[in-house]
């Protein structure tokens, strides 16, 4: 027999439907646990990230630029530059970019900035 008679002629009837939709029910599973529930914990973990931000904190945005947030707002971030202050949207403050450049260094500049500002806030 030729080779491609033998891969031409048809599958025996019975039993194929039942394992094609077993491995495609394997497939389906594999996609999420391997793309789909990674993706929404980075997403859950940015969005967390973004909303714990405070006043002082330093911070990098996804565009590269650099900068310590000046003042929260509800649709975005005041970020504090070395040429002035410009408005950002939340979305635009990277949590791994941050992480990268500043690590544990970001969080204890942020609670030494929010202690200062209950000082002064105090004396007033």
């Amino acid at each position: 027999m030729n080779t491609l008679t033998i891969f031409l002629q048809a599958q025996p009837a019975g039993g194929s439907s039942s394992m094609m939709l077993i491995m495609m029910g394997v497939m389906f599973v594999g996609f999420y646990f391997l793309m789909i529930r990674p993706q929404m914990r980075k997403q859950k973990q940015e969005k967390t990230f973004q909303e714990n931000l405070k006043v002082g904190s330093r911070v990098v945005l996804t565009s590269g630029l650099h900068g310590r947030i000046a003042q929260i707002q509800d649709d975005g971030f005041v970020i504090e530059t070395l040429s002035g202050k410009l408005k950002f949207e939340k979305a635009a403050v990277s949590r791994e970019f941050t992480d990268n450049r500043f690590g544990e260094k970001a969080t204890k500049a942020a609670e030494k900035t929010a202690e200062k500002k209950e000082v002064e806030t105090e004396k007033k």
